[in-house]
């Protein structure tokens, strides 16, 4: 079945409702109603379990002797969000009026790869535009520079022209998301129409058809469609530069932007963080938020580990050099257009 673009969000809900087709459980209303009520949730929607090499039955094996009704709600939560980290997921949380869980380790143990005051202070010389998250201006190299801080804030197709029209003497274009933990999926379509010049597949998603961890629907593609006439359309060089902390929506971007003829991703492997959300509640009222439906790239490829740079394209940035004021993965993309 062919997807149109425009109908992603359309799927991502339909999706989220196949994922709960069967029937609803009850639990007490206590330390080991809500435990058990946790754990089940993520066992019948949760969409990583083969990715992540999880044995989700002997993680329950594990942790269930830790809880008794006779623990704090605090307690609780302690052991419940040390079970969810077992995911390894950064798109994992369980949310309580006191707290919120999160698994850092994914974009923590590796370097940050990205310092925002060299950018701004070195290469763009504080010499910039800003477009709500969008930071863009030219180098002195006659190359157009944008860093896209995160695809949570909106951006209209006009908004990208206009942007696009500024560097139409540039020789080409650096794409810089990293830190970019993600957003909304239309940010990424509204960005890669600019980049196409012919209807793309983008990648492919599957839903949850049943409990079972391999309980999934066939992928289905879906496709992007370049902007309409009258609007511009980048097709000279772009370089993405992506780090650990691009994640999410942002990894998706990257997903699709990898297999541009145009298109090269320097930096480092990205964060991955692929599944579509799906999100439940506790007796306690804590809320859940999980992958539920995996997407795929357009070869058909999982990306929810992240994705490598274009061939002989991954440098890090050198802290040494940061502290002079030169960012090493920048440089090289620079040299990289340039040839200087």
């Amino acid at each position: 079945m062919e997807l149109k673009a425009k109908g992603i969000l359309s799927l991502t809900l339909v999706s989220l409702a196949l994922c709960g087709c069967h029937s609803i459980e009850e639990w007490d209303n206590d330390a080991v109603g809500n435990f058990d009520a946790l754990w089940t949730i993520v066992d019948e929607h949760y969409c990583f379990f083969k990715e992540k090499d999880v044995d989700w039955n002997k993680i329950y094996t594990e942790y269930r002797p830790r809880v008794t009704n006779a623990m704090s709600r605090v307690q609780l939560f302690d052991v419940c969000a040390e079970m969810l980290n077992e995911l390894k997921d950064g798109h994992t949380n369980l949310s309580a009026p006191f707290n919120t869980s999160y698994y850092r380790a994914w974009w923590s143990d590796y370097p940050q790869n990205y310092d925002e005051r060299v950018i701004q202070q070195y290469y763009l010389l504080f010499d910039y535009r800003q477009l709500g998250s969008v930071t863009y201006g030219i180098l002195p190299q006659n190359v157009g520079y944008i860093n896209y801080g995160s695809f949570t804030t909106n951006i209209g197709a006009g908004n990208v022209d206009y942007i696009l029209d500024y560097f139409s003497t540039c020789s080409a274009i650096i794409f810089d998301i990293r830190d970019n933990g993600g957003g909304s999926m239309t940010n990424v379509e509204t960005w890669v129409s600019h980049f196409i010049t012919e209807k793309t597949l983008a990648g492919y998603m599957s839903h949850k058809t049943g409990p079972g961890h391999n309980d999934f629907s066939e992928p289905r593609p879906y496709y992007y469609e370049p902007v309409g006439p009258g609007e511009l359309i980048w097709t000279k060089p772009i370089v993405v530069l992506t780090n650990r902390s691009t994640f999410s929506a942002a990894n998706n971007f990257v997903s699709i932007m990898q297999y541009l003829p145009q298109c090269k991703i320097v930096g480092a492997r990205t964060g991955g963080g692929s599944g579509m959300p799906f999100s439940s509640e506790l007796p306690y009222g804590w809320g859940v938020r999980f992958s539920a439906c995996p997407v795929l790239d357009q070869k058909g490829l999982p990306t929810e580990h992240g994705i490598d740079p274009s061939e002989g394209c991954a440098v890090d940035m050198d802290p040494e050099e940061a502290l002079n004021g030169k960012d090493t993965i920048l440089e090289f993309a620079i040299k990289m257009l340039t040839g200087a």
